[in-house]
């Protein structure tokens, strides 16, 4: 009892370790919250008390007239619903197309494995601009189309390359086994690589989900006429513009004008932000949970 006693005391200088190390722990976490909690309390405060300054993180008049004004605006509401269909289906078919691709290129099997790896290797360096790029998307017709959000970005080579490098470390026993017992490539890929490589495809979703969220400029060259294929970050950017700008007469600056009884061009922008901000952060815990049980199970299958 005594000699595990004396095994649990700690010493003066680990105490001091261990203080540094919270007190440092405890900075960051500040540091990292603090912007976004500022930026809550200010969404959720009065607008005109707002004007005022000196809110922190916690609103000085509550209110959700902000948001309820934010939600009047028909092209915020269409562009959440077109954002979120865009996430969900590039996302979808992003991590099908890098994760089949990556499959094929680490079969040791696929005579033609080198040319297509180095052919995806140029174009991660070699790019047609923004002009040729624009002229295809129009030869192909997909202008004004939903299409034009998902079709372009398909296939990354970085995923599929990232992919790859995971599948690499699968050994490659596990297929040839599974080919003895009578399956079929589909059902390999299927039934035996995708659940090993649940870390890499949890990943590869991640940053998939996070460019479509995100994405607006796509939506600026090819549909920003088209009210009804908008995005909500293309919707974000022409307020924020319009609250900045403060003059025009386009359909931003009539937001800032309607709302200038209600609510101010702060606590409208800060509102947007929210909005846009919250969808995507709450995709982060699950993926991340997957991420862990993923790994786990490829560290057992391994």
């Amino acid at each position: 009892m005594g000699s595990s006693t004396f095994a649990n005391r700690k010493s003066w200088s680990d105490r001091i370790f261990d203080i540094i190390i919270y007190v440092v722990v405890t900075f960051v976490v500040i540091v990292t919250l603090y912007p976004f909690l500022n930026v809550l309390a200010i969404s959720l405060n009065d607008s005109i008390d707002s004007v005022r300054g000196g809110i922190t993180i916690f609103p000085r008049e509550f209110t959700v007239d902000n948001y309820i004004k934010i939600f009047s605006f028909t092209g915020l509401l269409t562009g959440l619903k077109i954002s979120a269909l865009r996430t969900v289906i590039g996302t979808f078919l992003g991590l099908l197309t890098a994760s089949m691709l990556a499959f094929t290129i680490a079969r040791v099997d696929f005579q033609g494995r080198k040319f297509v790896s180095t052919f995806l290797a140029l174009t991660m360096y070699v790019s047609g601009g923004l002009i040729p790029t624009y002229m295809l998307m129009r030869d192909l017709h997909l202008m004004n189309t939903f299409a034009v959000y998902i079709l372009p970005g398909a296939v990354s080579a970085f995923n599929v390359f990232v992919i790859r490098s995971f599948i690499d470390g699968i050994p490659y026993a596990l297929q040839e086994s599974a080919t003895l017992d009578g399956a079929n490539d589909f059902t390999i890929y299927w039934r035996i690589i995708l659940p090993l490589a649940k870390p890499a495809l949890a990943t590869i979703a991640l940053f998939l989900a996070v460019g479509q969220w995100n994405a607006w400029f796509d939506t600026y060259l090819y549909n920003g006429s088209n009210e009804a294929l908008t995005t909500l970050q293309f919707e974000l950017m022409k307020v924020l513009q319009s609250t900045t700008a403060g003059s025009g007469g386009d359909y931003r600056s009539n937001i800032v004008s309607q709302a200038t009884n209600q609510v101010s061009p702060e606590s409208i922008k800060m509102a947007i932000t929210i909005v846009v901000t919250v969808p995507i952060l709450l995709v982060y815990p699950f993926l991340q949970n997957y991420f862990v049980k993923g790994m786990t199970l490829g560290a057992v299958k391994s």
